[in-house]
């Protein structure tokens, strides 16, 4: 017994972090995503990766 009053704890907890709602700051949110645009090179298909990964990992004596 005693159980109660921690369950109830909880779900209050629970419910709170469920429908918590900050205030979203749209202007940081704006430069963040711009500041982080140009971070990656850009993305390319050709498959060349692919075949460096294999080379990579090959036996050298095993031909």
């Amino acid at each position: 017994m005693g159980r109660g009053r921690q369950k109830a704890k909880a779900t209050k907890q629970a419910r709170e972090i469920k429908y918590f709602t900050p205030d979203t700051d749209l202007s940081a949110l704006q430069k963040e995503l711009a500041s982080s645009r140009g971070d990656y090179p850009p993305y390319s298909d050709s498959g060349d990766a692919a075949e460096h990964d294999r080379d990579a990992h090959e036996d050298p004596y095993g031909r």
